[in-house]
């Protein structure tokens, strides 16, 4: 199992050079590259993949924003060639714009269609296509990504896990059902500060890694937002998410 973190949680270091030394210092031992700020085009991804291989940093995913269901092939194609460069196993997308509770009969199919020529796509890159869990979309809870999966039919079609930190007997449900498919896991390790933590609580974290591990969990856990403050610096925070990480997943 490797543990690293998205180059999201790092938004204020624009520069890749800065983003794989900061992943050495930090001890991360994998990174998902996001397609928001840091690797937009193919020369870019050659540049981040050299220099996480001179590093010794494997790349878990490209953190695309594409949503499923634009139905634009130029575009998918671009993002699946810098995933291909980049190395990355899989791709993480948005399923639509909608929680599965509330999408119509006519999206929900274009949903699918779409999904089905994407995964022909990657699958030509031996690329996952990975729906982000979250609010706002069809992967909004367990039932909805296990419905339009068996739906599109298609093996690389695959899902992140994401907790809110608000509902353990559902995160530990959906850990259990759908671990077959689940590529990587996004965790908020210690970060206070957004609204989907009204209360930290270390033990529910613990346990929804303790979870992931007796599912048989062995792809990559990727920190997402880090706990931060000007006094301590990112590093020294971003290292301690990550070694407390790895020593809760060694017990």
């Amino acid at each position: 199992m490797r543990i690293g973190f998205t180059t999201t949680t790092v938004r204020q270091i624009k520069d890749v050079e800065s983003v794989v030394e900061l992943a050495k210092e930090v001890g991360a031992d994998c990174l998902e590259w996001g397609g928001d700020i840091h690797v937009k085009d193919v020369e870019t991804a050659k540049k981040a993949k050299k220099l996480c291989d001179a590093a010794g940093i494997s790349v878990a995913a490209y953190g695309s924003y594409y949503r499923v269901g634009s139905n634009d092939a130029t575009e998918w194609k671009k993002i699946c060639k810098i995933a291909s460069v980049l190395g990355a196993r899989c791709i993480r997308v948005w399923l639509g714009k909608a929680d599965s509770e509330v999408t119509d009969g006519k999206t929900y199919e274009s949903l699918v269609a779409d999904a089905k020529s994407m995964c022909a796509v990657a699958a030509e890159y031996s690329i996952d296509v990975c729906c982000e869990c979250h609010p706002n979309t069809y992967n909004n809870n367990t039932d909805g990504f296990l419905k339009i999966r068996e739906d599109i039919g298609c093996d690389n079609f695959k899902t992140y896990f994401q907790s809110l930190y608000r509902r353990k007997k559902y995160d530990l449900d959906r850990i259990e059902r759908t671990a077959p498919f689940t590529d990587c896991v996004h965790i908020s390790y210690s970060e206070q500060r957004r609204e989907q933590f009204p209360k930290y609580n270390p033990n529910y974290i613990n346990d929804i890694l303790d979870k992931i591990v007796s599912v048989g969990f062995d792809d990559d856990i990727l920190i997402e937002f880090t706990y931060y403050s000007m006094r301590h610096g990112l590093p020294r925070c971003l290292k301690k998410d990550i070694a407390r990480l790895k020593n809760r997943l060694a017990k």
